[in-house]
């Protein structure tokens, strides 16, 4: 403050001055404005807060108040965590692919709702939500690296719906930087929800849809419909301005080993809709995107589930990790509020015509990984298991009786969140495989040790097969490359030091490729 006062040389007019200057021309001076807003007015703001948090045993929160400015996560911009932006060819927009396109990309981030961030561990009743510059101060770093980025997708998950001043800046912020923005809260006035935005330069919006899937968790998905801006060359003759169906959503977190079948079910109703939304519009096979918290790492049954769908995971593919054990914990996305890391956040991609099981069929067999689970849980080898199932029955069977009453035992049914009468119905049949009311041991067994995740050959391969026996020619993309953020996350450690969320930044980018596939109607 020291360059503000200014000292003023001794006068030499004849003039004495005045005792007594005038109360108003003496805080009128500029200088002094500066020196009691600038440091006596913090100070005593900061005597209030002192006192108010001691008062409220709050002192913890003091800690992180006086390390505000300081944190990493909150500095600016150009701090050295710009050196983990690795995707300057996308922001550009020039062609990066064998094409001759531009790429795309695409980021998907849990931004973490003010309302759920604890900032005392000893009282988890304080929320950040309750202090506007600490969640606006977060919200502003977590726009400015979105606009730095410039990805052209952006999915948001616990995106603070019920907030208009952070809702209004997130979206006068990314309209202002070309983005259309579409917001969708949860039900039951949860408060959160999701955003996703779409970069008018790379495409345009041709439709949407919200789901919602009124169940326990409130949880809903976003669908969006888009075209490409710059026409795709489909061969030496015709280009066409590719069409991508988009999906943001975050499932329910697991709470328990029982809710494992409503995140399934989540993700059934959202490829449900992906297949009606499809056949109702006439549209041909497309590239399809997935985003979002999953709630559930590679070793889950929705990653099966996906997989078996013909989807993949753009991280895992860009780092050649594969669906092994071995792969399923070398990078981690997230730290839970039990402490717990795990890699939950997925940018999934399915090519046209990447060849997949029925989805019926895809359902059932991940319902019984999930019912094989709850029974090697309580111990239960194969034999037990059939032992448990048949129950009472006097052959040497399974009854639909007694399939159900296992299923009730196992909190699978008779819940709010449980299997419904016509999905248990459904598996029924599925186990029976002849048809004779009954599942004998051999049916039992083929089920037990069904490998559900079979690795589909593909119908899709890139323009120089030699294969070609009724193909046609589609637009799909490849992983060109992903990253995480923080980048400690890549091996698999979450930084202490990290607060910007408690879930890593996720991006994924996209070269488009001509792909030769055998044709197949929808």
């Amino acid at each position: 403050m020291n360059q503000d006062i200014i000292v003023p040389p001794p006068s030499n007019s004849v003039h004495k001055p005045k005792l007594r200057p005038a109360l108003n021309s003496y805080f009128n001076k500029p200088t002094l404005f500066k020196a009691f807003f600038f440091c006596f007015l913090p100070f005593l703001i900061s005597l209030f807060l002192i006192a108010y948090l001691n008062q409220s045993g709050k002192n913890s929160e003091m800690v992180l108040l006086a390390g505000f400015c300081n944190d990493s996560d909150i500095a600016n911009v150009d701090s050295s965590e710009s050196k983990s932006v690795p995707f300057q060819e996308t922001r550009t927009g020039h062609a990066c692919s064998a094409m001759g396109e531009p790429c795309i990309s695409c980021t998907t981030f849990n931004i973490l709702a003010p309302i759920y961030k604890r900032l005392d561990q000893q009282n988890q009743s304080v929320r950040e939500s309750d202090f506007r510059a600490f969640w606006l101060a977060r919200n502003k770093k977590i726009v400015n690296w979105l606009l730095y980025e410039r990805s052209s997708i952006i999915c948001l998950q616990e995106f603070w719906v019920g907030n208009e001043e952070l809702v209004h800046m997130y979206e006068e912020s990314l309209g202002a930087a070309g983005y259309d923005t579409f917001k969708l809260a949860r039900t039951n006035n949860r408060g959160d929800g999701l955003l996703t935005a779409i970069h008018k330069e790379y495409f345009k919006v041709l439709n949407r849809r919200e789901l919602f899937f009124n169940d326990f968790g409130d949880r809903v998905a976003q669908l969006l419909h888009v075209q490409s801006v710059a026409p795709f060359s489909i061969n030496q003759n015709e280009s066409v301005q590719q069409e991508i169906i988009i999906v943001n959503t975050h499932l329910l977190f697991p709470h328990d080993s029982s809710l494992s079948i409503v995140r399934l079910h989540q993700v059934y109703q959202i490829l449900q809709y992906l297949e009606t939304y499809q056949r109702e519009n006439k549209l041909s096979q497309m590239p399809v995107i997935l985003c979002g918290d999953w709630n559930g790492s590679k070793r889950g049954h929705v990653y099966k589930f996906l997989r078996s769908q013909g989807f993949v995971s753009s991280y895992d593919i860009a780092h050649e990790y594969t669906d092994n054990d071995a792969d399923a914990h070398k990078w981690v996305s997230h730290r839970n509020h039990r402490g717990n890391i795990c890699g939950v956040d997925f940018i999934w991609l399915r090519n046209p015509h990447k060849s997949q099981k029925l989805l019926k069929i895809s359902w059932a067999e991940a319902a019984f990984g999930i019912i094989k689970y709850q029974l090697k849980k309580v111990s239960l080898a194969e034999n037990d298991a059939f032992a448990f199932l048949r129950a009472d029955s006097s052959g040497n069977h399974i009854t639909y009786s007694a399939f159900c009453d296992a299923l009730r035992q196992v909190n699978l049914t008779g819940l709010s969140h449980g299997l419904s009468f016509q999905e248990t119905k459904d598996l029924w049949v599925q186990a029976d495989a002849d048809g004779n009311g009954v599942v004998d041991y051999e049916e039992f067994k083929r089920i037990w040790d069904a490998t559900w995740l079979q690795h589909m050959d593909e119908d899709c391969s890139l323009e120089d097969s030699n294969e070609g026996i009724a193909e046609e020619e589609a637009i799909g993309f490849a992983v060109k490359k992903a990253v995480l953020f923080p980048q400690e996350v890549e091996k698999g450690i979450w930084p202490e030091n990290y607060s910007l969320s408690d879930h890593a930044r996720l991006t994924a980018v996209f070269s488009p490729v001509r792909l030769r596939c055998s044709k197949q109607s929808l």
